[in-house]
């Protein structure tokens, strides 16, 4: 029971996050219910312009900015403890990494 009630103990440091918790949890439920919805009525704007011939290059730039923002971005925090926040930026990185890169070969093979 604490684990839902440590929100209210330090409640003006806590809300923020509380706040971005929440709309990023509605967001994963937007999204899903989005994608369930897809085969109901079809390809969507944004899945129509990914898989055309110029998603590639779409891909490809994301994957060099996420090299990059990744690369620099992982040598500017810390690295020293278990507090350090590498560790949770290096789990971002490989997820958003591996979803850029399945993307992309996506949009290569799909040719």
């Amino acid at each position: 029971m604490t684990l839902f009630t440590i929100w209210f103990t330090k409640l003006p440091d806590f809300l923020v996050i509380l706040i971005a918790a929440t709309i990023l949890a509605g967001g994963f439920v937007y999204v899903f219910a989005r994608s369930a919805m897809v085969a109901e009525g079809g390809r969507h704007g944004w899945a129509r312009r990914i898989t055309q011939p110029n998603g590639k290059v779409t891909f490809a730039v994301l994957a060099v900015v996420w090299a990059l923002v990744f690369g620099i971005g992982l040598q500017l925090v810390p690295h020293e403890g278990a507090s350090s926040p590498y560790g949770g930026l290096g789990l971002i990185a490989l997820f958003s990494g591996f979803f850029i890169m399945m993307g992309f070969i996506w949009s290569v093979v799909g040719e």
